[in-house]
């Protein structure tokens, strides 16, 4: 089933188990998947996003709730900090699994062996197909690196 058929399905649960605080995040998914989907028609483009286009919208979704969280605690404002949190959980329930740190690894280890990579030149390649095979389970952000420092090695 698809991500956006699943969020609609949890929104109908959560309408119906009148739990208003999942409701409201889930209401915030949807409208945001909604708003991409707009952007995209003014384009031209597809009017459906792929399950990838869902994943990095939810992946900055969760970014942000950890982001905010953050600043409230340093705030002083647990109660909203706890909020974000149950915000970022809820998200996150529509995220595949994170990748473990040995199996980044692996995956970084046959992008490199996929792509041919000799270089840091071959970098934008090898980042390219992580996030084509990776979408929603790894921090590219910690990629990154982790693939500069392999390309320097070789």
């Amino acid at each position: 089933m698809a991500i956006s058929a699943k969020v609609r399905d949890a929104l109908k649960q959560a309408m119906i188990d009148q739990e208003t605080d999942r409701l409201a995040t889930l209401r915030l998914i949807n409208a945001a998947i909604t708003d991409k989907e707009i952007e995209m028609r003014g384009k031209g483009e597809n009017v459906y996003l792929s399950d990838a286009d869902i994943l990095l919208i939810l992946g900055r979704m969760a970014k942000q709730c950890s982001e905010s969280a953050r600043i409230y605690e340093e705030g002083g404002r647990l109660d909203l900090a706890e909020r974000e949190r149950l915000e970022k959980k809820c998200i996150e329930d529509f995220m595949p699994r994170q990748l473990t740190d040995t199996e980044v690894e692996a995956a970084i280890d046959s992008a490199i062996a996929t792509v041919g990579a000799v270089s840091i030149r071959d970098m934008g390649r090898i980042m390219g197909m992580l996030k084509a095979n990776h979408a929603g389970q790894m921090n590219f952000a910690q990629v990154g690196p982790k693939v500069k420092n392999r390309l320097c090695a070789t």
